[in-house]
């Protein structure tokens, strides 16, 4: 591979000098990833497909497997576009769960395991399902009354007795492929529905650009929930590579993260912005096999080091463009001292940046930018007035049915014809890879009867990460803490979207024009942050040292013996982190579900006393009582 990478190249829209639009090639359903997998297993049926630890998938095995569940998927009524709701664990199940589902003609709808009850009972409903396909213990934490539930592992005897053999049912270019819920601006999550020929565009782009063979080795770390999942898994399964899954231990922390992709030889990695950026501080070891860190989701700060060994590609898309949109190598920092761009569109893809008027702005001028081509979502699932309002008529294209995607976002084309990032016309976050609506925690925490109206902004932690920050104006006489308003908001959004802090404010700031006027909102500090629930202190050396460590990871004074790790502003992120601190000290393993489930310091020094007796049982064959 060349050092400038394919992915540069960029094509001149004919439609309009201030457009720009990625290399025409040709996309088709005929080549649906599916077909695409299923011929790699006939030629090459041996070579390995998917790794998590030491369970491994051949390409033989994985067809078969999602063969027969695609078969019994069929036989219950799943076709073209009936979404099957996928609440599985980072897996092989999972994968061959997905392909089933593609398989069967349906679309798969990827659910994470720690949603709220209330969020994942509103998806369900909102996304129609046909039916939820889990396994094990993880059923449990279903809403009552889900759909019909297919459980692999109660059910694995009946779907074995479906014929392995090559099973495709008919699709389209037009069928859906999957869907993917989002944050929404109405404070509801709303639903982004893929079609095949977009994936199948987004598959042959990353193939091509980034010259894809069998002889990669490609991780998927990224949530099921988050769009980077998809390109994580489909390109490299579609060119007969290898998909290595890593545990929950080590995929968000540097030094393990990078300790990993070094021994399973990793030669292509998708990693979000703000880990990628420590990331790029570490050293890395002249055996490193990584060729391509790919990342996005969040504005990069940083250029790399020329001493990496490997190029550094910046992305950027939306969920409603089939998650990349725009893509480009991030030169190193000796060679420039400009912010990273974000790159050129790809494939079939055009870019416009234009003014409230509509109208192409000059070369470095900043505008919207808009998205146009193959890659643009069918819409939002079941909001066709959404819909029409986020998807418009291209009025550069004499294309019937041609479409733009307005995103919201302002950025400008550079004179060498990359684009430029600036931020968010309007108010909303990222946080971590995830894009979120403000008003969607806003509506949740108003709804709460001792809050009057609030505020959701964002704000950076000591750390330079970025973190939610919620302004409440009480009602009167209101004694809530900001415990019980976590508690109030994680029944109905995800950790990631609980805020880190609540800021008690006696009137609400507003502008000239009536309104909220954000910069005069006051700073945090001791005197109005809503106070947490009854202290009381750790009891014990197994807290006393936890204590300790989840102070220092969320840059509180204290942590007391009842208090939640979630509640204190704990996220899953953070949750990986904690576990590679406890193994550190405490010499033992704690799954991160377990510590969803045990989130209190009380609950968590429980599990962790048990596991060091259960080592130290297996270790001396006799009882002892934990040390630390």
């Amino acid at each position: 591979m060349s050092d400038e990478l394919r992915v540069q190249t960029i094509a001149t829209s004919p439609d309009s000098d201030r457009a720009a639009g990625g290399e025409t090639v040709s996309a088709s359903a005929a080549d649906a990833v599916h077909d695409r997998i299923a011929a790699q297993a006939a030629t090459h049926p041996e070579a390995i497909a998917v790794v998590a630890g030491s369970e491994i998938l051949s390409y033989a095995d994985l067809e078969a497997r999602a063969n027969q569940l695609g078969r019994y998927l069929s036989s219950i009524g799943v076709g073209p576009d009936q979404v099957v709701a996928l609440y599985l664990e980072r897996s092989p199940a999972m994968v061959v769960t997905a392909l089933a589902v593609l398989k069967a003609g349906g679309a798969y709808l990827p659910l994470d395991v720690t949603l709220p009850l209330e969020r994942l009972a509103f998806i369900l409903r909102d996304a129609d399902v046909r039916c939820v396909v889990t396994r094990g213990s993880i059923a449990q934490r279903l809403p009552a009354g889900a759909s019909r539930v297919v459980n692999l592992d109660q059910q694995a005897g009946e779907i074995a007795s479906f014929a392995s053999g090559r099973f495709r049912a008919p699709v389209a270019d037009s069928s859906l492929a999957y869907v993917i819920y989002t944050s929404g601006s109405t404070g509801q999550p709303k639903g982004v529905e893929i079609e095949h020929a977009s994936l199948s565009n987004l598959v042959d782009w990353h193939c091509r650009a980034f010259e894809v063979t069998r002889r990669d080795r490609a991780s998927q770390q990224a949530a099921l929930g988050f769009d980077a999942a998809v390109w994580e898994i489909w390109p490299y399964l579609a060119a007969g590579a290898s998909v290595y899954i890593p545990g929950e231990a080590c995929r968000n922390h540097p030094e393990k993260l990078r300790d990993w992709l070094v021994s399973e030889q990793i030669t292509i990695t998708f990693l979000p912005s703000p880990l990628t950026e420590r990331m790029l501080l570490l050293e890395w070891p002249a055996k490193t096999a990584l060729r391509i860190l790919l990342t996005g989701a969040d504005t990069l700060q940083h250029r790399p080091s020329s001493k990496l060994p490997f190029a550094l590609i910046n992305n950027y898309g939306p969920t409603e463009c089939t998650v990349v949109a725009t893509s480009g190598k991030v030169e190193s920092s000796e060679t420039s001292m400009l912010p990273p761009s974000i790159g050129r569109p790809i494939d079939n893809i055009q870019t416009y940046i234009l003014d409230e008027q509509m109208l192409p702005v000059p070369v470095g001028t900043v505008g919207e930018l808009y998205l146009g081509g193959i890659g643009l979502a069918r819409g939002y699932r079941g909001q066709p007035e959404l819909t029409r309002q986020k998807f418009i008529a291209n009025p550069f294209s004499r294309e019937p049915g041609s479409r733009l995607y307005r995103t919201g976002d302002l950025a400008r084309q550079l004179a060498n014809g990359e684009i430029e990032f600036l931020g968010r016309i309007d108010e909303q976050i990222k946080i971590r890879g995830h894009r979120i609506e403000p008003n969607e925690i806003v509506r949740v925490l108003d709804e709460h009867d001792e809050v009057e109206t609030s505020v959701v902004v964002a704000r950076e932690n000591p750390d330079g990460e970025k973190s939610i920050l919620a302004y409440v104006l009480l009602a009167k006489g209101a004694t809530v803490t900001a415990t019980a308003l976590r508690e109030h908001l994680r029944k109905q959004v995800p950790d990631y979207m609980v805020p880190a802090a609540f800021v008690r404010i006696e009137t609400l700031p507003l502008t000239n024009n009536g309104k909220t006027d954000r910069a005069a909102l006051p700073s945090p500090n001791p005197t109005n942050l809503l106070s947490e629930s009854q202290f009381v202190a750790p009891r014990g050396p197994v807290e006393e040292r936890l204590a300790g460590i989840i102070a220092s990871l969320l840059h509180v004074p204290a942590v007391g013996a009842n208090d939640n790790f979630f509640l204190l502003g704990g996220h899953s992120l953070l949750g990986t982190q904690l576990i590679s601190r406890i193994n550190q000290v405490f010499g033992v393993e704690l799954p991160l579900l377990q510590l969803f489930d045990h989130p209190t310091l009380a609950e968590m020094s429980g599990e962790i006393e048990k596991l060091i007796l259960a080592k130290l049982e297996i270790t001396n064959g006799n009882p002892a009582q934990p040390t630390v």
